[in-house]
């Protein structure tokens, strides 16, 4: 797999993936270098795929944090 591929897109597509998918989120949670392997379908080194883990756990965490904003909003 050709790792010059649009970083940023990829995050996003992933995300999606595993945010609609609780088993990958599961997945993702437990072992999140093998999940995304799993997900693009290639085995490549963990020092190649860290950046695309990073930016799925920087979204999740991020969408994990408006949702929460977003229940607060409601009790006031």
């Amino acid at each position: 797999m050709d790792m010059n591929f649009d970083v940023k897109g990829k995050i996003e597509e992933l995300v999606e993936k595993i945010q609609k998918d609780p088993v990958k989120l599961k997945s993702f949670q437990a072992d999140p270098i093998k999940t995304v392997e799993g997900l693009l379908g290639v085995n490549l080194p963990d020092e190649k795929l860290q950046p695309l883990v990073a930016g799925i756990k920087a979204k999740l965490a991020a969408g994990d944090i408006g949702d929460m904003l977003g229940g607060l909003k409601k009790l006031f």
